[in-house]
């Protein structure tokens, strides 16, 4: 059985490429959840606002959820560009 990563394939052989392929996978992660988090912002700020109930505990909520989302995403989006600038390096190179 093979291991499962997240663009599909088999970097067992190649210790560059495999740790490479558990960075993408953390970017994953944090992008996701980055997002996630801000999405539930936006969502938590316009019920509150629609609902007349924008209070401390609705602003606390929103607050806390840009500043995690934003440390999630933003060291995300860094290695999700350094990740890509590698591949491109990789194919340019001949190296896959």
């Amino acid at each position: 059985m093979e291991p499962m990563t997240i663009s599909g394939r088999d970097y067992s052989k190649d210790p560059v490429r495999a740790q490479r392929e558990k960075v993408r996978t953390w970017v994953s992660y944090g992008m996701r959840s980055g997002t996630a988090l801000f999405g539930i912002a936006s969502t938590v700020l316009i019920m509150g606002i629609l609902l007349g109930t924008l209070n401390g505990l609705i602003t606390g909520i929103v607050l806390a959820c840009i500043i995690l989302g934003s440390i999630a995403l933003a060291p995300a989006m860094v290695f999700h560009y350094g990740v890509k600038a590698a591949d491109r390096e990789d194919r340019a190179a001949g190296r896959q």
